[in-house]
């Protein structure tokens, strides 16, 4: 006779989907065995560590493939396959692409940095914490409750202070992760605030149920759960570094180690984009009147203010080029929000979510290759100027020809045919949602970032003062710059491998 506690006891065991959660428990567990064989590898083979690290970002970004085939979900509530916490969908599936092919170009940087010793970067820290920031970063986008959405922000938030801070004895690391680690700090109390209000109010953190609850809400718990939202999208609206949350981002780039900047100028990005969305569209569609307007006028605001911070770097002859780059990829951002404040108003919320991520990779894969460039000339000019690029087309023409390329992507000018379409792409989901006034105050801002970006263009052909620099190219640093503009190149001639996000359905 069986017993009666079998059905019960095997009825509350769940099988764990290992292949839809492949992606981020690869790079996590290569993390943990480079921080394991950091103690055992002796100093002159500690770049065996990069190169195990290189693999284990390659093996995560192949493990999507065999998630192509169809949706996913694992560690689903009992009786309601429904509901779920984790879920490899299509948004998912396009943001840990993003992320880890972002980490992926950060770990090829990251070698030749590590090799120059007065960078003073302990190796064995470094890939740990940069495996670990990237494995949240691939949970985040398919955590479909608040306590995994929240744990896997943390994951990726918190070893990235330490990567910004690492180099030990540089006051400008210790400032800048300083900066970066009370931003974020803060923006995670008043996420954790907002997200308790909306648990005692709806009794859930799933996003799905949260979604239906919120509607219904106890007319007694009404202002607990309008406090929820606010505070929730609050915090999130950190994460994007958008204004006027973005003032920790121009020295935290200059002050952390160069490849560490490039990884939070994309994977930071994607991480505060996708919990956004996460947040706002599959969360809270109920509340699209509050959300909708905030986010078209922080979209404004943060395009106009990251332009205006880029031109006033004009205003001395020495100012850096990774500090141009901070202050744009903070105008950038305020493109990337105007999609999520047009699903607010539109019928086809999905398909304005396309557009952020057709955008988001065509940022991802040009900002990356600037950065490379960056990269390259920083080994012999430290300060990277924006005028230490005069004349590298002298010196290395073909690297020059891609910088070239990757900021008039950014700028959106042929022949940078993906940052136009991109752009145009965004405009259209204004236009369509009704919000025809932010499409005007983009379209200014795209041609008031014409200034800087074909400025420092036009740097690169001129006659180089004094002598000229030959920079030499080390493997990795060549594989990054060859990725990147390959990619570029790629979806420049084929768009429409980016720009169907914004016409497919995602979630």
């Amino acid at each position: 006779m069986s017993s009666p506690v079998q059905p019960l006891a095997a009825s509350l065991i769940q099988s764990v989907d290992w292949l839809a959660i492949a992606p981020p428990t690869i790079a996590a567990v290569v993390g943990l065995v480079v921080l394991v064989a950091d103690l055992f590898v002796a100093e002159g083979r500690k770049a065996l560590l990069g190169g195990l690290s290189v693999a284990g970002l390659a093996a995560s970004l192949l493990m999507l493939l065999p998630l192509l085939d169809g949706d996913r979900s694992t560690f689903c509530l009992t009786g309601d396959a429904g509901v779920c916490s984790y879920t490899a969908d299509q948004f998912t599936l396009v943001v840990q692409f993003l992320v880890l092919g972002g980490a992926l170009v950060a770990a090829l940087l990251s070698v030749t940095a590590l090799k120059d010793a007065d960078r003073g970067l302990p190796e064995g820290e470094f890939w740990f914490l940069l495996l670990s920031s990237a494995a949240g970063a691939a949970l985040l986008p398919a955590s479909r409750d608040l306590a995994t959405l929240i744990v896997a922000l943390e994951v990726a938030s918190l070893p990235a202070f330490a990567l910004v801070g690492l180099r030990h004895g540089d006051r400008r690391s210790s400032e800048a992760a300083l900066k970066f680690f009370l931003s974020s700090v803060t923006a995670t109390a008043v996420s954790l605030m907002g997200i308790s209000f909306l648990y005692a109010s709806t009794g859930t953190l799933y996003l799905v149920r949260i979604a239906d609850r919120v509607q219904h809400v106890d007319g007694q718990l009404t202002t607990l759960a309008h406090a929820g939202v606010v505070l929730t999208l609050v915090g999130f609206a950190f994460k994007t570094a958008a204004v006027p949350f973005h003032f920790w981002v121009p020295d935290t780039y200059v002050g952390a180690p160069l490849p560490i900047a490039a990884y939070l100028s994309v994977v930071g990005k994607a991480v505060g984009f996708s919990g956004l969305i996460l947040v706002a569209v599959v969360a809270l569609p109920s509340y699209a009147d509050v959300w909708g307007p905030a986010l078209a006028v922080l979209a404004a605001l943060t395009m106009t203010i990251g332009n205006a911070g880029a031109l006033r770097q004009q205003s001395t002859r020495a100012y850096s080029a990774v500090r141009l780059l901070a202050w744009s990829s903070v105008g950038q951002a305020g493109y990337l929000l105007v999609p999520i404040a047009a699903a607010a108003y539109s019928d086809d919320a999905e398909r304005s979510v396309g557009s952020t991520l057709a955008y988001a990779l065509m940022y991802a894969a040009v900002n990356l290759g600037a950065f490379a460039v960056a990269a390259l000339v920083g080994r012999t000019r430290s300060l990277n100027r924006v005028c230490d690029y005069r004349g590298l087309y002298a010196t290395n023409p073909l690297t020059a020809l891609l910088l070239a390329f990757f900021l008039l992507c950014l700028a959106g000018l042929p022949p940078g045919v993906i940052g136009l379409f991109a752009k145009v792409t965004v405009f259209s989901a204004a236009v369509d949602a009704g919000l025809g006034w932010l499409a005007v105050v983009m379209a200014v801002n795209v041609v008031v970032a014409l200034f800087y970006y074909l400025q420092w263009t036009a740097l690169l052909f001129r006659a180089p003062e004094g002598e000229a620099v030959q920079h030499r190219l080390p493997a990795p640093l060549t594989a990054a710059i060859t990725v990147t503009g390959v990619l570029a190149v790629v979806l420049s001639g084929a768009p429409q491998l980016v720009l169907r996000f914004a016409d497919t359905g995602l979630f």
